[in-house]
């Protein structure tokens, strides 16, 4: 990623009295802004249409407030939940000199009570408590997600766009098949180039053409499954011209993407994928690479409780779900591996339990393995690389 930070707190010095603080409380149509302003005692609360120079005027309006109050503000810094909106306001604030952070959601301690109050305003509230501590430095207050630039976020709309066309691919598919199956026909591949003309030869069970509707209504799926197919291949079409068109030495996501496709088992979806949301960013360590991937333990120790709850799923889906199918094809090629000999040492006893449990630790020591194949040039004991250039 462009940033690299501490997320967990700031290492910028706080002055209290020449910083002024705000938090955005952000919807579909207002805003809800909280602030704290050095040399004014009131706290002020304004809700806004959602415009961003209507907050730049804001933030301005309270400068002037401070500087009244015989304040200087030489910082202004800016915190909002990662959201439906993105990254967009945060780097438009950034472009005029202002801080602007985007805090991870999931790390604000809410009230575990079964019903608790639930406005807007108590929202900036908990918003202002969280954000002024992770500005002093104090670890656990929230957690900062790096804020990406308008290339790296486009570099990965292709992968993301294909995945959401593969999931509507296979729910036409299943839809033809069912509607298939209220007449007693089967064996019927709507995948097929010339299924549209076989469609017009079926039968019910009793014999009889398909009913006129059905035939419409599945003669329509066909042509929407064509067209999410042909998107499908625009969009592999696309990736691979603009991979070979980029010079290697100075595009480093690409040549990220060529190193790993060069790993037995890997494709280029899988490779483009892995480096786009995940070993592209400026990561501290292998803990912080599985922490991302949310392919970490949820451990449950309370007293004399000790549980295990399974994976934390507080990363990454597309990276988790993406690792753990690349882990299962991993056994297949490349069986001579170091991490595949770790694997079947582990569930020697051919229980499936085990298997299901150690496939997530495996995808685990892939993942690190693959980030650091790709930061530092490390090749793990017995994985298998094409020849460069194939």
């Amino acid at each position: 990623m462009s940033q690299s930070f501490d997320a967990s707190r700031s290492l910028t010095a706080f002055e209290q009295d020449s910083t002024l603080v705000a938090v955005i409380e952000m919807s579909q149509s207002k805003w809800l802004v909280a602030a704290v302003i050095p040399g004014v005692e009131r706290q002020p609360l304004k809700k806004l249409g959602a415009n961003a120079d209507a907050l730049l005027k804001l933030l301005q309006r309270w400068q002037d407030e401070a500087r009244k109050a015989g304040r200087t503000v030489r910082r202004i810094v800016c915190a909002y939940e990662a959201g439906r909106d993105g990254f967009w306001l945060a780097r438009w604030l950034q472009a005029r000199a202002i801080e602007a952070y985007v805090i991870h959601a999931a790390s604000i301690a809410v009230s575990r009570e079964h019903r608790r109050a639930k406005t807007d305003r108590i929202d900036t509230e908990l918003l202002m408590r969280s954000f002024l501590g992770w500005l002093r430095g104090e670890k656990r207050h929230c957690s900062m997600v790096a804020i990406p630039t308008m290339a790296e976020e486009d570099a990965r709309r292709p992968s993301r766009e294909r995945e959401s066309l593969v999931g509507e691919q296979t729910r036409i598919v299943n839809r033809i098949k069912a509607v298939l199956a209220l007449f007693g026909i089967g064996g019927f591949n709507p995948r097929l180039r010339k299924a549209a003309q076989k469609l017009a030869t079926l039968h019910t069970a009793e014999g009889t053409p398909l009913p006129e509707n059905a035939h419409a209504e599945l003669r329509r799926d066909l042509e929407r499954l064509r067209l999410v197919h042909d998107q499908i291949h625009i969009i592999e079409s696309e990736r691979l011209r603009r991979l070979a068109l980029a010079p290697a030495a100075t595009t480093r996501p690409h040549a990220m993407v060529r190193l790993i496709a060069r790993v037995f088992g890997v494709g280029i979806e899988t490779a483009d994928m892995l480096v786009n949301e995940a070993l592209a960013r400026k990561l501290r360590d292998r803990k912080a690479v599985a922490r991302y991937a949310g392919l970490t333990g949820a451990p449950d120790e309370s007293g004399k409780r000790r549980r295990e709850k399974g994976l934390a799923r507080a990363g990454n889906g597309r990276v988790r779900r993406g690792m753990i199918q690349l882990a299962w094809r991993f056994l297949i090629f490349q069986k001579d591996s170091r991490l595949v000999r770790w694997f079947r040492e582990r569930t020697a006893d051919g229980r499936s339990t085990t298997r299901k449990t150690m496939i997530v630790a495996l995808a685990r020591k892939l993942l690190i393995a693959l980030w650091r194949l790709a930061t530092t040039g490390e090749i793990t004991e017995g994985l298998r690389l094409r020849p460069a250039g194939t």
